[in-house]
């Protein structure tokens, strides 16, 4: 039997095989295959074509840079500051003008701190005692501010105390204010300068308008009516990301400013624009949970006049905003020239290099 089948296929290979067409009169068979035909030919030309532009080169490896600057000032009133004003320099974290910026909007002040001996927070359930031997010493407290020193502090006619700590002292307040002490911060502005290139093009772009009026940026704010003026309103940004400003503010969040370009570069520089979309990156659904918000700390450190070091701890709520650019640049390729005109030998010949 294997040998049969050995036979068979051995003298198969010397077969010769052609093609049989049949044509079929049936006029329904022939209008559906010219559908077909009709059907395949508009999806290359309307779809391919038009609609995704397949006859265009691409480029998506946008290079990016973004430089921010904010302007605005704000006034406070509080027991821990007393009367101050709050310019760039105070509220906008890091100084530096990056693609990632946090803007102050509430806080909690801390001053005079040294490191001392002092009571921990009795909001801190590690720090809670009844007896010394609760609070043993060189132990940090968990979650807490220093060190225990081995002693429960009561007050007299408590039965429960807390740990005493060795920490920079007084330790932070809990409460925090209900009202935004920077909700004016609302009004402050922001210049965002976007400069882009597609690398394989060499083509760049800026979001700013190329003008000599020195007034243009000084004056402007970012419309429909001005699209290259790159300079926002804080709160306009909140507000085009669905969230209230005022309600942020008191415990901060996260807002993302996307700048896109999608550029043909088949039209005129003019024509490559960008396009700004606003959004709120932090979860929403947890407003009312521990975990909402936005917050950290940080400190000034001075020194008196015995040098001795004592600082102001400041923690600090607000909003951070994420610019994140990307797109793509698209351009007619080379198609026509290499594959199909009479000199394709030639353009091919030029736009290749051959290496032996």
């Amino acid at each position: 039997m294997g040998q049969v089948a050995w036979k068979a296929f051995f003298l198969s290979l010397f077969d010769y095989k052609t093609e049989k067409y049949v044509i079929a009169k049936n006029k329904k068979v022939g209008i559906l295959y010219r559908v077909v035909q009709l059907s395949v030919l508009a999806y290359l030309v309307g779809w391919v074509f038009v609609v995704k532009k397949g006859y265009q080169d691409t480029d998506t490896s946008l290079q990016s840079s973004v430089i921010t600057k904010l302007k605005g000032v704000a006034f406070t009133n509080t027991s821990e500051l007393g009367e101050r004003l709050w310019d760039v320099a105070d509220y906008v974290i890091p100084p530096q003008g990056e693609s990632v910026f946090f803007v102050m909007t509430n806080l909690i002040v801390t001053p005079n701190q040294r490191q001392a001996t002092c009571p921990e927070s009795p909001s801190i359930p590690d720090a809670l005692c009844y007896m010394d031997e609760d609070c043993p010493e060189g132990k940090a407290v968990v979650a807490g501010n220093g060190v225990k020193t081995g002693r429960c502090l009561k007050d007299r006619d408590s039965i429960r105390g807390t740990c005493e700590i060795l920490a920079w002292c007084p330790v932070e307040k809990r409460s925090k204010p209900k009202k935004p002490l920077l909700g004016s911060a609302e009004n402050f502005t922001v210049y965002i300068k976007n400069s882009i290139r597609f690398p394989k093009f060499k083509f760049s772009k800026m979001n700013v308008l190329a003008t000599d009026n020195e007034s243009y940026l000084k004056t402007c704010r970012y419309s429909k009516e001005h699209p290259y003026c790159p300079i926002f309103i804080l709160g306009n940004i909140v507000q085009r990301a669905g969230a209230n400003f005022q309600e942020m503010a008191l415990e901060g969040g996260v807002i993302g400013i996307q700048i896109e370009w999608n550029c043909d570069l088949d039209k005129a520089p003019s024509e490559c624009n960008p396009h700004y979309s606003f959004s709120r990156l932090d979860n929403k659904s947890t407003e009312t949970s521990i975990t909402s918000g936005y917050n950290f700390r940080f400190a000034k450190y001075y020194r008196d006049a015995e040098g001795v070091d004592y600082r102001t701890l400041i923690k600090a709520y607000g909003i951070r905003f994420d610019v994140m650019v990307n797109g793509k640049g698209a351009f007619f390729c080379d198609l026509v020239l290499i594959y199909l005109i009479k000199k394709s030998n030639f353009y091919r010949g030029k736009k290749y290099e051959e290496v032996k």
